[in-house]
């Protein structure tokens, strides 16, 4: 079985996947420094709407340009970036309309800029255009892309089709016809488009309309290059030089959106390179004796203290053991059983133990970058 650091010096691409509040920002930051201090040039690229990356890696804010980290010690360069989807949906208009008329429409269309801002999805697959961009170039060795905790686990697999989709002729056809055959309100019109365009109008009135319609005939000359590239980034997902990497913490909601993660990219023939369970109760499950322990030492204090608080002392260390026993229980057999879940036995399953503190600079990156990658033990005393 491949370990960890095996994986990440195999790959080109690493997607982070999973539900949010499992660490998996910071997991994205350790493997980039993890990579970079050994020789790699890596880009760690977040769009995750807390912009908790730029804490990871000690930054006041990250912007939609790459910014190189100060690592310190080590050969490689490691360079982070926040996705700003507005500016990124913009770049790809401007690259992708055939002609300066057709852009320059498209971006004072009103409803194309509500699109790029607001609308549901986009944040995703304006992901998976940077993604795609980034990676082609070839400025960088490795990649890593930080995804957002999404209400559909599976937003950012599925935002390039759906925008594929909505572009598809048919589907225009139905909303522009009225306005190829003669301007909407110039004549009664007849079927279905007729049926939604009155509604349309009825709801939102003439100038939605006309706005509406000005976007979709803008777009629908670029529909095979948007089908083009949804191909692409499908293609560069599913490559042998990508894993996805899903990170869950030891709890049920968590664990279950990891199994159905999992399970989502087997099925869609998706590279799964780890589960990394995050934020592990360290606690060897020994049952300890705090009076066999502590009770001679805390005889020899009693005297400062009022009769008794010795005992109560040492009566409540040994229920608060007991409490973190049976907590690591529970873990333990979750953990045990997404591991039975897994469908090949050469499936990478990682344990992180859970740190004291927030990660908030490259110190405290550091320590969960060992934490980690720490079955290497040669490379954890080289960081």
């Amino acid at each position: 079985m491949p370990s960890i650091a095996q994986l990440v010096e195999s790959k080109k691409l690493l997607v982070c996947v999973g539900s949010g509040g499992v660490g998996k920002t910071t997991m994205a930051a350790s493997i980039g420094l993890w990579a970079a201090r050994r020789g790699r040039k890596v880009l760690v690229l977040t769009i995750d709407p807390a912009r908790r990356l730029a804490n990871s890696l000690g930054l006041e804010s990250i912007g939609n340009v790459e910014s190189q980290i100060d690592i310190g010690d080590g050969d490689g360069e490691l360079w982070a970036m926040m996705l700003d989807t507005k500016t990124t949906f913009d770049q790809l208009i401007e690259r992708s309309a055939p002609d300066q008329e057709t852009r320059d429409g498209i971006l004072a269309n009103r409803i194309y800029q509500t699109l790029s801002a607001h609308f549901s999805g986009s944040q995703e697959y304006m992901a998976g255009e940077a993604l795609y961009d980034i990676v082609v170039s070839d400025r960088y060795e490795l990649v890593v892309l930080d995804t957002p905790p999404a209400k559909n686990a599976l937003d950012f697999l599925e935002a390039s089709a759906r925008l594929a989709k909505f572009l598809d002729p048919r589907i225009l056809k139905i909303f522009l016809t009225p306005y190829e055959e003669r301007r909407f309100f110039g004549r009664f019109l007849m079927g279905t488009s007729a049926l939604v365009f009155r509604l349309l109008g009825l709801v939102f009135g003439k100038e939605f309309l006309d706005d509406f319609s000005g976007f979709l005939r803008h777009f629908e000359p670029m529909y095979e290059g948007f089908k083009e590239r949804h191909e692409a980034v499908v293609a560069l997902l599913q490559s042998d030089d990508t894993a996805f990497l899903t990170v869950c913490a030891p709890n049920e909601p968590s664990m279950e959106v990891a199994r159905f993660f999992n399970e989502e990219l087997a099925r869609r023939k998706l590279n799964k390179g780890a589960t990394i369970v995050n934020q592990v109760l360290p606690c060897g499950g020994e049952a300890l004796d705090p009076n066999a322990l502590l009770g001679e030492s805390a005889s020899q204090l009693q005297s400062d203290f009022l009769p008794g608080t010795a005992a109560r002392l040492l009566a409540r260390l040994g229920s608060s053991h007991r409490r973190l026993r049976q907590h690591a229980h529970i873990e333990r057999k979750l953990i045990d059983n997404i591991r039975s879940m897994m469908h090949h036995d050469h499936e990478l399953l990682v344990e992180v133990p859970r740190l004291e503190g927030e990660v908030h600079d490259l110190s405290s990156l550091q320590r969960a970058s060992q934490m980690l990658f720490r079955s290497d033990m040669s490379d954890m005393e080289n960081m």
